[in-house]
């Protein structure tokens, strides 16, 4: 897992190894985490927070939304009126936890979380292999064009897309890709992956105060993060919710 080609942080690349486990095709979907709600009226952080964060195009920066929760994606007025079918957004990492003991599921390691992505590919740039857009073919939901000015929406999606409107990488899961960055279980440190070569089941470090993120959001552009690659990596505090992070589920 990792790379020498991105962040210094997301190398050096190295050995590690997983046990078995299944993963979720699709990200955690609006219908079912509304499932969950309803039969454990949960509240989410965001909204027992008030706001969230949700990134406005026409003013091209992020901001703290009054009133956007994982119901109102986009704020007051929103809805999920047509989208059951969209990841969930604005779940913190504490919201997915609760989500998945729920489901009798966990959410992934971040090497966990790698190695499916990678759908049996060795060393490949993308989780479908080395060229991004194969014969024309958009295989994932991102930004084109120079963020923030413009998303062109050649791929068809100027947001967030209804799971599984891609191809699916080598493992038959949609989406590893762009759409919404995932959370995963593990803490976040610069320098884990010069420590945990050869490591059997990494668990990332013991402690911190952001968990990692992976896989890229619509937001992602060749000039902002290219985080559709699949050795890229991020993270984010685990109470912070943003219409560009969702998440899938293990077991």
């Amino acid at each position: 897992m990792g790379t020498e080609h991105g962040i210094s942080f997301e190398g050096p690349p190295h050995r590690v190894t997983v046990h078995s486990f299944w993963m979720d095709r699709y990200e955690v979907t609006n219908k079912e985490f509304r499932q969950f709600v309803e039969a454990t009226h949960y509240i989410s952080e965001a909204e027992k927070f008030g706001w969230s964060g949700v990134f406005l195009p026409e003013k091209k920066e992020w901001s703290p939304v009054q009133g956007a929760d994982w119901r109102h994606p986009e704020g007051p007025g929103s809805s999920l009126d047509n989208k059951w079918n969209y990841p969930v957004v604005h779940v913190s990492w504490n919201d997915a936890q609760a989500y998945a003991r729920w489901a009798g599921k966990r959410l992934p390691t971040e090497a966990e979380w790698e190695w499916a992505a990678r759908g049996g590919l060795e060393k490949a740039e993308y989780a479908w292999g080395n060229e991004f857009t194969p014969k024309g073919r958009f295989m994932a939901n991102t930004w084109q064009g120079f963020f923030p000015e413009k998303d062109e929406g050649s791929d068809g999606y100027q947001s967030i897309a209804p799971v599984g409107s891609f191809p699916p990488n080598g493992y038959g899961l949609y989406d590893v890709a762009g759409n919404v960055w995932e959370w995963t279980a593990d803490w976040f440190s610069e320098d884990y992956f010069e420590k945990s070569s050869g490591a059997l089941d990494p668990r990332g470090p013991t402690s911190g105060s952001e968990k990692v993120i992976r896989g890229g959001s619509w937001m992602c552009s060749a000039n902002y993060c290219s985080g559709y690659r699949v050795a890229a990596r991020q993270k984010s505090p685990v109470d912070s919710g943003l219409n560009n992070l969702g998440f899938r589920c293990v077991k």
